[in-house]
């Protein structure tokens, strides 16, 4: 079944020159097939990485954390490597998704739900859950994901807690603290009053909103990527348009936001590399 990306199939979609897709290159080089040189962080890439932690005697786990990173880049030589964080190439790869208007539901979201063994009646049920569970059962299998993924709050119960952080999940409370509702998606950058956050269902698809600080309840690591923390730091952004309101969060009509030129200039290298692709677009509403 076919992810779409508007009202076109990702297979159909511009491969993107991503970090991953550099990995892919080189894994090639040192003698392993990742599978399609596509920029996706998929189960073939992942038993590449594998099989080449086996045979240079590190611990096999998926993640191309430094170490992994340092033996690839001697093995395969070629231009230096960005570390990639595969959960946020995932998620970058699906903005633009979004939910079908009237009735029907996106085939891809629901894939989404099939692939995670999740009961899930259609895209109009929340899915910011669904998206973060997505995005990191895909690429990282191996990661425990919590009991009732569909609620944002559920999340407050992933992984390991850190500081927010490039690619953290971001868990925010909706209507009230006490509500019980919620908001989750990854963290991509930030100024002194919001989190920019690429989520699921902001705006009925997939994309970028700015959300204040204050109603931040939790910020979440996943256990097996803990390599990549020390690669994976604060992202200072220059704010541009507003920022979400209550009902925003419930995720219907919002003010949705991408990298305009100007913020780039505030993002490491390493997270320009991440985000390259995202559409240059700001201030644009999606109904």
């Amino acid at each position: 079944m076919n992810t779409y990306i508007g009202d076109m199939p990702v297979r159909d979609m511009p491969v993107r020159d991503t970090p991953v897709r550099d990995i892919q290159e080189a894994l090639v080089r040192a003698g392993f097939d990742p599978g399609p040189i596509d920029g996706v962080w998929g189960r073939a890439t992942l038993a590449a990485v594998k099989a080449f932690q086996a045979r240079e005697g590190l611990a096999v786990d998926g993640i191309v954390g430094p170490q992994t990173m340092a033996a690839l880049q001697r093995v395969a030589g070629g231009k230096p490597l960005a570390q990639p964080l595969p959960w946020m190439t995932e998620a970058t790869r699906l903005v633009n998704t979004r939910e079908l208007a009237g009735p029907g539901s996106n085939p891809g979201i629901l894939d989404w739900a099939e692939r995670l063994d999740l009961a899930y009646a259609g895209d109009d049920i929340p899915w910011c859950g669904l998206f973060v569970g997505h995005c990191i059962g895909a690429t990282l299998p191996g990661e425990l994901l919590p009991n009732g993924l569909l609620l944002a709050q559920s999340w407050r119960r992933f992984g390991d807690a850190t500081t927010p952080r490039r690619g953290a999940v971001m868990v925010f409370w909706r209507e009230s603290r006490e509500s019980g509702l919620g908001h989750v998606g990854f963290y991509v950058g930030e100024s002194p009053s919001a989190y920019y956050v690429l989520g699921g269902n902001q705006g009925d698809s997939v994309f970028t909103i700015w959300m204040p600080r204050q109603r931040l309840l939790e910020a979440r690591w996943p256990k097996t990527a803990r390599s990549l923390l020390a690669v994976a730091g604060k992202v200072e952004m220059a704010q541009s348009g507003r920022m979400s309101e209550k009902r925003d969060l419930g995720c219907r009509r919002g003010y949705q936001l991408s990298f305009p030129v100007s913020i780039c200039q505030y993002m490491t290298q390493s997270a320009r590399n991440e985000y390259h692709g995202w559409p240059n677009v700001a201030g644009r509403f999606f109904s």
